[in-house]
């Protein structure tokens, strides 16, 4: 938002620049209010519009995000077989390319083959393009650590209820904020060790919430197993592969579901005939929750990667938090929670320490510029009545102002 008021300034002052420079003369102030207004109202459209969309966004994000999580603890109950569907969601993956080029083809005006856009976002990857080197090298550390991301998110949701297990994984964000600033070398904020401290705090309560039960430290051990993967995983891409654009990030994850699907294939089997994650025949296997779950997982990773293109990345983050309070609705519906105040503060802190840590690196500055904006409009209003020959007429209008105060 604030680079829309930049933007607003820079035209205003020009114009005004531009009638300066013309001598003032007749008719260029109100061009100048015309063209003013024409921007402010152009911007004011461009902020509205993006708000709307984040709003749907978050709705989005949330829903996605606790719909996924909630169905995968009730798909646990007829198919306990956490490996298999990390397995089956992940393979989903594959779809992203394809769906990015058939949007490439509805709004790019320069259309391209599959080739010819695949060959482009591969240079994402390097000059000569995906190699077996980068993909041993570059490709598949993500991959295992996004396998192992969704793996240790349900397996603790096999051990503790969906409010703690979304709560907690709420700490990837502090996680992610430490291991930049120690790896990347990123800009020391006390806000964001606030927000980490705050996280920490909230694993140790939400710990001590259910009295270090064996079942549930392993839970809790799960998720927050899980959120660092996940940490781990933002932090290693910015730092080996850089940002990507929307067409190289499709491709990465295409990869990702492909070589998941090859070369993964072979652990749900062996799990299967060792008796680890057995389900009986084909027919006893919940398609239609497994579906769900994939494709709530998929609707939520393309949400988060490529809903950038029409809101902010705040709202979107925003709409992961909201989860929680949603999940917490669910499980109280279904008595399968019993909230504590141990519990409850635990799951305060960690939502605002995320919430912290959605400030921007500016925010100390903004706050206060707009503490001075404040403070010079409450000013401007006792100048105008305290200038000359305006004595009287303000010790005159004292009175039915205080009267109106007491009344």
């Amino acid at each position: 938002p604030w680079s829309h008021t930049v933007v607003i300034e820079n035209v205003v002052g020009s114009t005004a620049d531009g009638q300066a420079a013309n001598g003032g003369a007749p008719g260029a102030e109100p061009a100048t209010g015309r063209w003013r207004l024409r921007c402010c109202i152009k911007v004011t459209a461009v902020q509205v519009r993006k708000a709307l969309w984040g709003i749907a966004m978050v709705m989005c994000v949330c829903s996605s995000w606790a719909g996924s999580t909630q169905l995968a603890k009730l798909t646990f109950k007829q198919f306990d077989a956490p490996f298999t569907l990390t397995w089956f969601a992940t393979t989903w993956n594959c779809l992203f390319f394809p769906l990015y080029y058939i949007g490439h083809l509805c709004k790019s005006p320069e259309r391209q083959t599959p080739r010819q856009r695949f060959r482009e976002c591969c240079r994402f990857f390097g000059d000569d393009g995906l190699t077996a080197k980068v993909f041993f090298t570059k490709v598949a550390p993500f991959g295992l650590l996004w396998i192992l991301t969704n793996y240790l998110y349900l397996q603790a949701l096999r051990k503790i209820n969906t409010t703690d297990v979304s709560a907690l994984f709420c700490c990837n964000k502090a996680f992610v904020f430490l291991l930049s600033w120690i790896v990347l070398r990123d800009r020391f904020m006390g806000v964001r060790i606030v927000a980490a401290i705050f996280a920490i705090a909230g694993i140790v309560m939400m710990t001590y919430a259910d009295g270090f039960h064996s079942h549930s430290v392993m839970g809790i051990t799960f998720v927050v197993a899980s959120a660092s993967m996940s940490a781990l995983y933002k932090v290693l891409f910015k730092m080996v592969l850089g940002s990507a654009k929307f067409g190289e990030a499709a491709l990465f994850l295409t990869i990702v579901g492909g070589a998941n699907f090859v070369f993964i294939s072979f652990v749900p089997v062996i799990l299967y005939f060792t008796h680890v994650e057995y389900f009986g025949s084909l027919e006893d296997i919940p398609w239609l929750y497994l579906c769900g779950v994939a494709g709530l997982l998929f609707a939520f990773n393309i949400l988060v990667n490529f809903g950038i293109a029409i809101t902010y990345p705040t709202l979107i983050s925003l709409g992961i938090v909201l989860s929680v309070p949603v999940n917490a609705m669910v499980d109280l519906y279904t008595c399968e929670i019993h909230f504590n105040a141990v519990r409850l503060i635990a799951v305060l802190i960690i939502c605002l320490g995320f919430l912290m840590l959605l400030l921007p690196e500016d925010w100390d500055q903004c706050f206060i510029q707009l503490h001075a904006k404040l403070q010079s409009k409450r000013e401007e209003p006792a100048e105008e009545e305290a200038g000359p020959g305006s004595s009287l007429n303000w010790s005159r209008r004292a009175r039915p102002s205080m009267s109106t105060f007491t009344h």
